[in-house]
């Protein structure tokens, strides 16, 4: 009987096209309040989203700041009246636009299929900071769901990636031992922080920048630059360290 493997799987940008789904969601709200969508519009919107969510990641603000922020501002800048507006309803109409609306990341579902017919026995999660509907509902449109054995959402767990805390209840829900379990994303201040702060075997998709550095930062076990890669590194990783007894 063979040890059981366990693939944690970030979302977006990792496996679903996130900005595609939010520029068909923001244009929806945008337009719904009489506003004028356009790309230099967009482009303010999705610099500003990744700052504040790199302040809800450290814990300086909270989510229902961090989604009056966005919208606040982006409305503003439209010449929209701001305090005449249900910021989190907007919030709230543009998580539900985009949860209708997912986008795959091309070969990644072609990915987990091959990884079920390798490994049979092997579980995929998706552990993801967000929101629920917008998750699931991105990931059900999608097909995804059909590969899943489980998820992972910071808005139901309370916590976000990369707290330790977020990763020990992954695995206490999983029932799962760290050294069975391996990170997938594409996210260094999320995703490879949040493995190595939970001493979880890591694997950063599709790295940018100054990869040898970045690697040496965060411990990160492994690197994919696409979907060809990042199938061979995991059926290694699984063959090799987790050998039939």
């Amino acid at each position: 009987m063979s040890r059981q493997v366990n693939f944690l799987f970030d979302l977006d940008e990792t496996l679903l096209n996130f900005h595609a789904s939010e520029k068909i969601g923001l244009r929806e709200v945008v337009e719904a309040n009489g506003c004028v969508f356009d790309d230099e519009l967009y482009a303010f919107f999705k610099a500003r989203n990744k700052e504040l969510w790199l302040e809800l990641e450290k814990g300086t603000i909270t989510r229902e700041e961090l989604f009056k922020t966005r919208f606040g501002e982006l409305l503003a800048r439209c010449g929209a009246d701001v305090s005449m507006l249900d910021l989190l309803k907007i919030n709230s109409d543009f998580i539900s636009a985009m949860s209708r609306n997912g986008v795959l990341l091309e070969g990644s579902r072609e990915l987990l299929a091959r990884l079920k017919d390798t490994l049979p026995d092997a579980l995929i999660f998706i552990v993801s900071n967000g929101a629920t509907v917008n998750a699931l509902g991105r990931i059900k449109s999608t097909g995804l769901d059909a590969y899943l054995d489980g998820t992972f959402i910071s808005e139901d767990l309370g916590v976000n990636k990369p707290s330790p805390e977020f990763f020990r209840i992954v695995l206490d829900g999983i029932g799962a031992h760290k050294d069975d379990c391996i990170v997938v994303g594409d996210s260094l201040t999320s995703d490879m922080k949040g493995a190595k702060n939970s001493g979880l075997p890591s694997c950063w998709f599709r790295p940018t920048g100054d990869i040898a550095c970045a690697v040496e930062e965060y411990g990160i076990d492994f690197t994919a630059d696409n979907f060809e890669d990042l199938y061979d590194v995991l059926v290694e990783w699984a063959t090799c360290n987790h050998p039939v007894k």
